[in-house]
């Protein structure tokens, strides 16, 4: 998976989870989706008109029937419901998983897996402020998702940022090639 569709997928709040439960075999129907997720049904139907305009699911062409499902992957959607089910029993409880709801989390994650500097983050990234970084940096900081360390071999020190824990764990689950 490239970092630029992990960016777009994750900027809905519910997206990695409805893909983890349509993978881990929770029916393709709204309402038993809307009850595993937790999510309002406004920021349900949100993710889930994101992941159809994504092709990570399609409506089912042969609803009507009770025992069809309304929503299915699609076969990129399958892949991608594979890594979101790993990132989500990565860290199984619902505290953790207000992390991943973040935008940013999940990508910055994905790009720590090495020391990286704020400027190497922000332009792997593309599209994110300086304040969206800091702020997700902080948050993922505090939960002791990523160590910050002070680079003192230069002349001029600078921190670096690296996935650690609870961190780690995610940026495995996710696997991007690089």
């Amino acid at each position: 998976m490239e970092l630029d569709l992990l960016v777009k997928l994750t900027s809905k709040a519910w997206s990695l989870k409805i893909l983890a439960l349509l993978h881990d075999g929770v029916p393709g129907r709204q309402a038993p989706l809307v009850a595993a997720t937790g999510a309002s049904r406004t920021s349900f139907a949100n993710s889930l008109e994101h992941l159809v305009r994504l092709n990570m699911i399609e409506r089912n062409p042969g609803h009507g029937h009770p025992l069809r499902p309304e929503f299915r992957l699609t076969a990129e959607g399958a892949v991608v419901a594979a890594m979101a089910s790993r990132i989500l029993k990565s860290v199984p409880d619902d505290d953790a998983f207000s992390v991943l709801k973040r935008s940013w989390a999940v990508p910055i994650l994905a790009v720590t897996e090495t020391p990286q500097r704020f400027s190497a983050i922000k332009s792997g990234l593309g599209q994110i402020t300086d304040r969206a970084l800091s702020q997700s940096l902080c948050l993922l900081e505090d939960r002791e998702w990523l160590k910050r360390d002070i680079d003192v071999s230069q002349r001029a020190p600078y921190p670096t940022y690296l996935a650690v824990n609870a961190g780690m764990r995610v940026n495995r689950a996710i696997g991007l090639e690089a």
